[in-house]
């Protein structure tokens, strides 16, 4: 039987990334990826995802500026542009559900620079918008873009050029703990790992439930829609920040980005659904949703391009689970509740130390995997 180190479970961005780290210091590392690389079927395809500083909890702001020195290293160690820093605002209705006061007291906290605006200055320095009155603004800078299938692809050949063993179309079909490590069972053979990261999103307890691990999760088809731009130099990163309202529905988007138009979405839609239910096909309900809330911000968005799916998989209060099993702490487990891409490259530096100094640099504590049922 074939042995190594660690082995990854799921090669998209969280995959990718430990595999990444793991086989950059060292690691005899192999990787398994149920489908070919780049798939569309998860969470990790088509070209961007907001990076940010600009959380209203301080865990995720430090862990938010750590992301951003392992970002700047993979850039470095790569010779890949990834990011494209364009500022940001998160717009939040003084009678909604999030506060404010909750962001400038995590970024000022951590020592993030940033402005708390109003409508009228929101107006004065991007006359795209139309914010209307109650409604307050966190500006932070440091807001961007992530290039989503170029960090990808570069995260994956850079684990092949320090020596990672990455097998596409290999499905897992068993993970089996036996005390002196991790029996993982293949489509193509078992092999022999010392630990375990499992990368797998919303497969995630296919593996854990018979070993009654299995993590609560809400698994739903989630969509972004491409709107022409009639003015796309207005719209630019140069001129059009990144774009975030907090309420009980939550919407973002982007300036263009390598095409004339200007994304969007809303933040969970509740499109409930398994991994083996999906359709791929847009809702036109959601679409029309997201298309009317659009022009009500942006006036002179343009009528839809295109719209494209992705999979979103939260855990409770979306939280991310970045930790061993407490029954098999040879399995450590990667969840980022839909919200995790910006922080990619800190993620896979720290599932690479949980396997092999069995501890990270960074503070995770409040990211544990839940203790099993019959011990809470």
């Amino acid at each position: 039987m074939e042995s190594f180190e660690v082995a990854v479970v799921g090669m998209g961005a969280l995959g990718s990334a430990a595999a990444y780290q793991l086989a950059r210091r060292g690691a005899k590392v192999v990787a398994f990826e149920q489908y070919e690389l780049g798939h569309v079927r998860g969470a990790s395809h088509d070209t961007s995802r907001i990076v940010r500083t600009s959380y209203g909890a301080t865990q995720y702001v430090r862990l938010a500026q750590s992301a951003y020195r392992d970002w700047a290293d993979l850039e470095a160690e790569s010779g890949e542009r990834l990011l494209t820093i364009t500022g940001g605002v998160i717009f939040l209705p003084i009678a909604g559900p999030y506060s404010a006061s909750d962001f400038t007291s995590a970024l000022e906290e951590c020592d993030v620079p940033h402005e708390l605006l109003s409508p009228s200055e929101v107006q004065e320095r991007w006359p795209q918008f139309r914010v209307p009155e109650g409604v307050e603004t966190v500006y932070t800078a440091d807001t961007g873009i992530a290039h989503a299938a170029r960090t990808v692809a570069t995260l994956q050949m850079r684990a092949r050029v320090h020596g990672a063993d990455i097998r596409d179309r290999t499905q897992v079909e068993a993970l089996i703990p036996d005390g002196d490590g991790v029996i993982v069972r293949t489509a193509g053979g078992d092999i022999r790992a010392g630990k375990v990261v499992v990368a797998a999103d919303a497969w995630t307890n296919a593996l854990l439930e018979p070993l009654g691990a299995a993590i609560p999760l809400d698994v739903m088809q989630e969509q972004v829609t491409y709107f022409q731009s009639a003015s796309p130099e207005e719209h630019g990163s140069d001129r059009f920040p990144v774009w975030i309202w907090e309420d009980d529905e939550c919407y973002y988007g982007f300036p263009t980005y390598g095409e004339p138009t200007i994304k969007a979405a809303r933040d969970v839609s509740f499109n409930r659904m398994t991994p083996a239910e999906r359709t791929y096909v847009p809702s036109p309900e959601l679409t029309t949703q997201l298309g009317e809330f659009v022009h009500g911000l942006i006036p002179d968005a343009g009528p839809e391009m295109r719209t494209v799916t992705c999979q979103y998989a939260l855990t409770p209060d979306r939280r991310f689970i970045l930790s061993p099993l407490h029954e098999h702490p040879d399995i450590i487990v990667a969840l980022a509740a839909g919200h995790g891409f910006k922080f990619t490259p800190a993620i896979g530096r720290i599932l690479a130390e949980l396997a092999l100094d069995g501890e990270s640099t960074d503070d995770i504590s409040m990211f544990a995997a839940p203790a099993p049922a019959a011990s809470r």
